[in-house]
């Protein structure tokens, strides 16, 4: 049962046409939201929305989640992951698990709460941390 509530088609109620969930292919089969558009290869053209799907959710705060719909015709083909692109993206990663006092890298992601390693967070050496740990 969907609630028409949310079918806005001209847009005037809320700044974007809108339609309640699963029926936005009544109206326009050209619409698509980003992971529809992903599984098909294919990445929004423009950066604004054409349209909208609205509906009734307890997850949200006030009560109602929407998902932005573009338009499949003026989708563009999705950019190939290139061995810069993984390069660059494995730097990040080891960035991120470097610790930025005692310099050690971990195999996991150093807390943002802490701004480094549990160890020197808490003041004590790694190594001595370590063997603790194991002990």
């Amino acid at each position: 049962m969907t609630s028409l509530r949310f079918l806005d088609p001209d847009g005037s109620r809320y700044g974007l046409p809108t339609y309640p969930w699963g029926t936005a292919w009544l109206a326009d089969d050209d619409l698509a939201t980003r992971k529809q558009l992903a599984n098909m290869g294919l990445r929004p053209g423009t950066s604004e929305p054409t349209a909208q799907l609205m509906w009734r959710s307890r997850r949200a705060k006030n009560g109602v989640r929407t998902a932005a719909l573009y338009r499949i015709s003026e989708a563009r083909p999705k950019e190939e992951f290139t061995e810069a692109r993984a390069r660059g993206l494995a730097a990040a990663m080891r960035a991120r698990r470097t610790c930025p006092t005692c310099r050690l890298v971990f195999v996991y992601v150093i807390p943002t709460s802490l701004g480094q390693c549990p160890a020197c967070h808490e003041g004590g050496a790694p190594e001595t941390w370590e063997l603790e740990a194991a002990a």
